[in-house]
């Protein structure tokens, strides 16, 4: 039984808070799954040839590559005593094994499970109906559920007794998309899922290790329209922003930088204020704060997609709000010298590194703008490297000249 109980709490803000000077623009789209469609496949006329199907999708590395949608990480709160719904929830799970231990591979080839998706990797068991088919949530619908999830060694790695997502938007992990897109109001029933439609290979650190398969029990509680912007507060729309962009931040650190990016484009979009509203001096300059990190944030990731174009825009949008903003200037700065205009680039790095005179990557910049202006080759890791190489080289030839005198002499 697990000794802590975890819930999706908040994440650091590394990309606002200094650490993401990223001097380097080379792109790693992991791709993107797409929307996959709830699907549920009749079994196999022979159980055999589905077992062998099964453990051919289960032994290759299904998430190499794929964009992960997730919760966010958890805040683990110390507590020795386990609750009550968590001893229900962890017999309730005992009697689904059937005494095999914590071991999931046996529901993977189970007939008596629904695969949700047609690669059964996605499945589940429903143990209490629902209202049914009319009760199903539809795309773009907020639902909220309670959730209780462990892995395979029985630990507990998820627990929320009221999880509020609107389907379609990215906000959980495509397990839990699909699998409550395919329930009906008041169903419970557990959801089991390979890495694939989980955190994929990179995990979720501390607790989710690499390609770790889940088994879920959700609860669906209420489905209902998404709040619509005009009428959320200041303080909802600060709220709601701020929780998209640690969505967003989570996304970049896993360089998932299309998904990233449409995180923030949803931050901003909620963190725009509506004009019917008049809003106090402390309500604008909270929400321009905001709204500042987003568009740092959104250009962050736009450099590393290269573009450009959007860069120079949402850094502008930046500066228009705040003209000494040493990030939005040294991310203009930065793609004006990629472009080769040398001047201006030249000025505004010039005006960042005023700002921030200790920031290295602005430094750095600088220094590969002069470089450039003098027609100089950039220093870069592959150049350095292939020197190091023919030093190499070279040392290796004069050693083996030097052995090949020296056995002369002796003879």
């Amino acid at each position: 039984m697990p000794q802590g109980i975890l819930q999706p709490g908040k994440i650091p803000d590394p990309i606002e808070h200094g650490t993401l000077w990223d001097t380097s623009i080379e792109v790693q789209d992991n791709g993107n799954l797409g929307k996959i469609p709830t699907v549920f496949v009749e079994e196999a006329d022979s159980q055999q040839d589905e077992y062998r199907e099964t453990e051919r999708l289960l032994q290759r590395t299904p998430s190499f590559g794929k964009t992960v949608k997730f919760i966010l990480p958890p805040i683990t709160i110390e507590d020795n005593a386990p609750q009550e719904e968590e001893m229900q929830f962890f017999q309730a799970v005992e009697d689904v094994l059937g005494g095999r231990g914590y071991s999931f591979k046996h529901i993977f080839h189970s007939n008596h499970w629904i695969d949700i998706t047609d690669d059964k990797l996605l499945r589940k068991k429903i143990l209490r109906p629902g209202r049914g088919e009319d009760s199903r949530p539809l795309p773009g619908q907020q639902v909220t559920v309670y959730l209780m999830g462990i892995l395979e060694d029985g630990n507990l790695v998820e627990k929320d007794p009221k999880l509020s997502f609107v389907l379609d938007e990215g906000d959980v992990i495509q397990a839990l998309e699909l699998g409550v897109r395919s329930m009906q109001l008041g169903e419970v029933a557990f959801l089991l899922t390979n890495g694939l439609y989980a955190f994929g290979l990179l995990g979720r650190d501390p607790d989710i290790p690499s390609d770790a398969s889940l088994l879920y029990k959700v609860t669906l509680l209420e489905v209902r329209d998404k709040p619509s912007l005009v009428a959320l507060t200041t303080a909802d729309r600060i709220t709601l922003g701020n929780q998209k962009r640690e969505c967003g931040n989570f996304h970049f650190e896993r360089e998932e930088f299309r998904s990233a990016m449409h995180s923030y484009s949803q931050a901003l979009t909620i963190l725009t204020p509506n004009t019917a509203d008049p809003l106090s001096s402390e309500e604008e300059e909270e929400i321009r704060e905001h709204r500042i990190k987003c568009l740092n944030n959104l250009a962050a990731t736009q450099l590393k997609l290269h573009h450009y174009d959007d860069v120079i825009n949402s850094c502008n949008a930046v500066l228009e709000m705040d003209t000494d903003n040493a990030k939005a200037l040294y991310r203009k700065g930065k793609v004006l010298s990629e472009r080769g205009e040398y001047e201006e680039a030249m000025s505004i790095l010039k005006q960042a590194l005023r700002v921030e005179p200790t920031t290295k990557a602005i430094h750095a910049e600088l220094s590969k703008l002069v470089r450039r202006q003098k027609g100089q080759p950039e220093v870069t890791k592959s150049l350095v490297t292939n020197k190091v190489l023919l030093i190499g080289a070279v040392v290796a030839a004069l050693l083996s000249l030097l052995a090949t005198f020296i056995l002369v002499q002796d003879t």
